[in-house]
């Protein structure tokens, strides 16, 4: 089974956060079937943690894990802390491929996104 996991930052507002959890349950029924699992995980402030989260989803049968960062920059937390993350887990799974997708911000489809955002403003 193929899993998609849906890191954000996480907030200290509970709200910020159901809305991630919302968003991973809309890709969920978006992706119909695509992946055994669609869930989502927060790098700080929030549950579950990114190792939570990828366990949740070996435990559950995945195989496969891709890692998806709901960021719009290579900051640090894209280019360090979050592959560092997954290091933790990959090494106590090395049979589970855990992919590190990219981010938000570098999606050939943002500028059309903020575009379209703007003309509804």
């Amino acid at each position: 089974m193929k899993s998609l996991l849906l890191v954000a930052h996480g907030s200290r507002r509970a709200a910020s956060n159901d809305e991630v959890r919302a968003l991973a349950s809309h890709l969920e029924v978006y992706t119909n079937g695509a992946y055994g699992q669609v869930a989502c995980a927060f790098l700080e402030l929030a549950e579950p943690s990114i190792p939570d989260g990828l366990r949740q989803a070996i435990h559950s049968g995945s195989r496969e894990v891709i890692v998806l960062p709901y960021f719009l920059s290579a900051g640090l937390h894209v280019v360090a802390d979050i592959p560092s993350e997954l290091d933790v887990v990959r090494a106590e799974y090395p049979d589970v491929r855990i992919t590190l997708a990219s981010y938000l911000g570098a999606s050939a489809g943002i500028v059309e996104l903020l575009a379209g955002l703007a003309d509804q403003g």
